[in-house]
């Protein structure tokens, strides 16, 4: 009889880094964005050179900006992890006792016995680089090796947000007018679904849900930005 195998645990993915969330957000933000503002402006009756200089602009100020605004982001919040790690290194350095009875507190909280607890924070406290991680993440919440990578991020969310954006973009690059705004539309709808069920992929949520989310939260956004080029196409004739 054969033995049963136990089940093989699943393989997280890598979540703290940064690249993964600029990347999905990225080409959201990427579509969203150029397909209202394409949509405006071509609901303003513009001709088809103005909409695609539109187009390109907000792709280009669009992908440099989010790949800027990453880049600080991931940059501020790694400088602050790395503060908070060398004032814990700091601290086990100059007052390691209060630091091994700090950390079997927060073991004994946990319902470790005490005995059980100082004999692992021994075990912890021998090696200096342990010692570190583990009271890094016990009390601070942080791990060491996974502090994020701001040029990842700089990078996957403006290559994201560059894809995101030429989508609605590429109708009007070959025709322009009614039969260019559809296609912006039918484009949007269809990349707005894929994007949801994608991010489905990386939360685990329903997919379904996530595609009809992204799609709600594009036709919002496209509608509104289409409705008052309208307006102001009007206005101006």
């Amino acid at each position: 009889m054969s033995a049963v195998l136990p089940p093989t645990e699943p393989h997280h993915r890598d979540v703290q880094s940064g690249g993964a969330r600029a990347a999905v957000f990225g080409v959201s933000d990427g579509l969203v964005t150029n397909v209202s503002l394409i949509l405006g402006v071509a609901g303003a009756h513009s001709t088809g050179t103005f909409v695609r200089l539109a187009g390109l602009a907000g792709l280009v100020a669009g992908a440099f900006s989010m790949a800027a605004g990453e880049y600080v982001s991931m940059q501020g919040q790694r400088e602050l992890l790395q503060r908070e790690l060398e004032v814990e290194r700091q601290a086990l350095r100059a007052d390691p006792e209060s630091e091994r009875r700090e950390l079997a507190a927060i073991y004994e909280g946990r319902g470790l016995d005490p005995a059980l607890a100082r004999s692992l924070v021994d075990e912890v406290m021998a090696n200096p680089e342990l010692a570190l991680e583990t009271h890094a993440r016990e009390e601070l919440g942080i791990n060491p090796a996974a502090l994020g990578s701001p040029a990842l991020s700089a990078v996957s969310s403006f290559v994201m947000f560059a894809l995101g954006a030429v989508l609605p973009l590429v109708p009007w690059l070959v025709t322009d007018g009614l039969v260019a705004t559809l296609a912006s539309v039918g484009i949007g709808a269809v990349a707005s679904l894929a994007v949801g069920a994608v991010l489905a992929g990386f939360t685990g949520r329903p997919m379904l849900r996530s595609a009809l989310r992204q799609l709600a939260v594009a036709t919002v956004a496209a509608g509104v930005t289409y409705g008052v080029g309208r307006l102001v196409g009007v206005s101006v004739h």
